[in-house]
């Protein structure tokens, strides 16, 4: 297994748990969907799915979704909320950066905060787009790298091995600069936007152990850190809860993040 299949397997398992966060997640995904347009019997793919929050949403509003994911335990949690939605989804199980669709297959792509953990940011774009059908929209929510999330993703990786050369950080995804880069010339009509999730915690320390649990990376430095380096672990809780703390108030802690959408010439 070469380096980048060693680092998309870590991911797979890191991010079993993140059904713990479905609820702030689902404000979010009716927001991306508005943002991207989505209309009934429209083809639409949701990449890196997870619970499938995005896709039964699409689907509600008539649209005809595939949602695909690397973690066979969150696609078993979309199952049961398609079931509970009262809705059909195709639920695939795979790698963005090798989509098992053929060319110009969908009418739209979505990712919500998802398709930024795929390790070769290149060759996870040149995939959506290559399913996506000439006029067809991509859109996608991000975590821009100066606000909470970005900033808090960038404090965990300090403390983790060195990932492969070529991976890139996943707050990069959240500089519209960088978004206009990658897109490049294979779209046109970018529009940006921005919006907020409010999550409920009692303190930064109540949110910090929900996502220890449930988020990829911080998961991995927890099982790391835990027994090797305990003050090392000690010593990144007391940083994050400090970021933390400076967008908590009031019980709610506020992640701002980006949308994009864009149209394939």
């Amino acid at each position: 297994m070469d380096s980048f299949e060693t680092y998309k397997a870590a991911q797979k398992k890191g991010w079993a748990n993140f059904g713990q966060m479905e609820r702030e997640t689902t404000p979010c995904a009716a927001r991306l969907v508005k943002h991207a347009g989505i209309r009934a019997g429209q083809r639409v793919l949701d990449v890196a799915c997870g619970t499938g929050v995005v896709s039964v949403t699409a689907t509600l509003l008539g649209a005809r979704v595939t949602g695909f994911d690397i973690t066979p335990e969150l696609l078993a949690r979309a199952r049961e909320n398609a079931r509970d939605a009262g809705v059909e989804v195709d639920w695939q199980e795979g790698d963005v950066e090798k989509l098992p669709f053929g060319d110009a297959s969908f009418d739209a792509v979505l990712s919500q905060f998802g398709h930024i953990f795929a390790p070769r940011p290149d060759v996870a774009i040149a995939e959506m787009l290559r399913v996506l059908k000439p006029g067809g929209t991509i859109a996608f929510s991000t975590w821009p790298p100066e606000l909470f999330t970005g900033r808090m993703f960038a404090l965990t990786a300090s403390y983790l091995p060195a990932p492969p050369p070529g991976v890139s950080t996943p707050p990069l995804w959240g500089d519209p600069n960088i978004i206009r880069q990658r897109l490049g010339a294979a779209v046109k009509d970018i529009i940006f936007d921005r919006s907020t999730m409010l999550v409920p915690a009692l303190s930064p320390q109540n949110r910090r152990a929900v996502t220890e649990r449930a988020a990829g990376p911080m998961s991995r430095l927890v099982a790391a850190l835990s027994e090797s380096d305990p003050e090392k672990l000690a010593e990144y809780r007391r940083e994050h809860d400090a970021l933390a703390s400076t967008y908590f108030s009031d019980n709610i802690l506020r992640q701002d993040y980006l949308m994009t959408r864009a149209t394939k010439v």
